[in-house]
């Protein structure tokens, strides 16, 4: 049953993950039809925070209580909220069904590489697993604006969220009937109190950085306050956690060195994602004069890379160390960071398609060897929740990267305007031919390139320390073969 189970798996992840590129597509015509585009921001913020609040916690509660209840009832959400986006009739009933959306989907990703762990003993069978889920993120990268253009221009934007529906009915009934699990017997202690007060610091902090970023008010009271409730929030539980019998998050996931120097990276890597997601089109069309057709093309060979990249990252498995696969792919990530760092205004095209396929190449080889690394680092009935930790990590590294790099943006964008003494409009278009005299034009690339070259010059420091802590596994690796070994044993194995 194992082929069936993996198929269901591979279907459901690819709902989760065509998602987030398939919408970006369609806002232009639901902002249209809903009249709410001072709003369409939340489009995508609220589906982020439900699914980084609520992924913590599907975590813990499939260590508790199975697996497979926990993903059938985060698919069953993930349609539910699909379905009530497709039939929303204004911008805050969409923004109000998106998070509903967003909790399903903080049940898919990290249940599905938990479940994976369970179902594959063997490292090497397990990386070739984990790398196709990686894969299914390639493609969706590259098939969800197509599928959402398609959608959008054919038939009506509403189908891109009735497109889950049949296909996630298939995952759910395919799961529902080969997944089986042994569950040991017992009352489980619920850490209501830690999820309470996790989410809340969460949606805090997270919302804070969100508004700062948009608004780049960060000395506005309401930003400060929110930084500091979610610090007090934060402190509370903490507390909470070292005295409940069955905590929320362990904090001595904390002290496994492994999933410590994991999830580290997997700041560093979520932020330089999101970086190039972000400001690769933008350097395109600003800098290099490219049209928004053109710009969206030049991010085409990062997923496509990525999907070569978690292939061959499955068989090096058993050849290489896990911790040299990492270490190579993150000095690959590395290698890119440079070529986007040397790019200017004047740099042939081609060089941005090779150093967008090569950070792809390398994001590629690292990614399943993250989950490889936690799931052999905990014992099962701590797998959930590490991998958990893990998945909100990415999550949370993208929000703050994007914070972060905005502010960056801004500070020296504005500043280059301001000693410019002329009467600049960042927002005007920046394709050659266009209406702005050749001066100004010229005038404005260079303030863009100006602020988008200080953000790689960041992008490239993250990566070199992100070598640096790679090195740290060759050390710290965790656990033993022998451990390895028992943790296995505990797998939940198939029918």
């Amino acid at each position: 049953m194992r082929k069936q189970i993996m198929t269901a798996l591979l279907l459901v992840t690819v709902l989760a993950a065509m998602e987030g590129t398939i919408v970006s597509t369609a806002v232009p015509r639901i902002t249209s039809d809903l009249s709410g585009i001072e709003l369409v921001s939340w489009v995508y913020a609220v589906y982020m925070l439900a699914t980084a609040v609520s992924t913590p916690i599907y975590g813990k509660l499939a260590d508790l209580f199975g697996r497979k209840k926990v993903i059938l009832a985060g698919i069953i959400l993930f349609l539910a909220g699909s379905a009530l986006c497709g039939i929303a009739m204004s911008m805050e009933q969409l923004i109000l069904y998106r998070a509903i959306q967003g909790l399903g989907a903080g049940a898919v990703m990290p249940i599905t590489m938990t479940i994976i762990g369970d179902l594959y003993s063997e490292a090497k069978e397990r990386a070739k697993a984990q790398g196709w889920i990686s894969a299914v993120w390639g493609v969706a990268g590259v098939l969800g604006p197509l599928a959402g253009g398609f959608l959008v221009d054919t038939l009506s934007w509403r189908y891109i969220f009735f497109l889950n529906i049949p296909f996630g009915l298939v995952a759910f009934f395919m799961l529902a009937a080969n997944y089986k699990e042994n569950l040991s017997k017992g009352k489980p202690h619920i850490d209501y109190w830690g999820a309470v007060t996790f989410s809340l610091a969460t949606i805090a902090f997270l919302y804070a950085l969100l508004t700062g970023s948009q608004t780049q008010e960060w000395g506005n009271p309401l930003i400060i306050g929110l930084f500091v409730i979610s610090a007090l929030l934060y402190v509370g539980f903490v507390l909470i956690e070292k005295k409940s019998p069955e905590p929320l998050i362990p904090l001595n996931l904390f002290s496994n060195k492994s999933v410590l120097i994991v999830n580290s990276l997997t700041l560093i890597s979520g932020a330089v994602v999101i970086c190039i997601t972000i400001y690769l089109p933008i350097w395109s069309q600003g800098v290099m004069g490219k049209t928004a057709t053109q710009a969206g093309f030049v991010l085409m060979p990062l997923p496509v890379m990525w999907t070569l990249g978690s292939l061959v990252a499955g068989n090096l498995v058993g050849r290489l160390k896990d911790n040299w696969i990492i270490t190579l792919g993150i000095s690959v990530v590395s290698a890119a960071s440079l070529l986007f760092y040397l790019l200017d205004a004047h740099s042939p095209t081609f060089l941005i398609y090779v150093a967008s396929g090569v950070l792809g190449l390398g994001m590629g080889l690292i990614t399943p060897i993250y989950m490889l690394i936690i799931q052999a680092s905990v014992p099962s009935n701590k797998r959930g929740v590490a991998v958990a930790s893990n998945t909100f990590t990415n999550t949370f590294s993208q929000t703050l990267g994007s914070a972060v790099f905005g502010t960056i943006f801004n500070l020296i964008t504005l500043s280059k305007l301001e000693s410019t003494g002329q009467d600049l409009d960042l927002n005007a278009s920046f394709e050659h031919g266009g209406e702005l005299p050749t001066g100004q034009l010229a005038k404005l690339q260079e303030i863009v390139a100006s602020g988008i070259h200080a953000i790689y010059g960041v992008m490239l420091v993250l990566t070199i320390i992100g070598i640096g802590v790679s090195l740290l596994l060759i050390k710290f690796r965790e656990p033993s073969k022998e451990q390895s070994a028992k943790n296995t044993k505990r797998a939940v194995q198939p029918k």
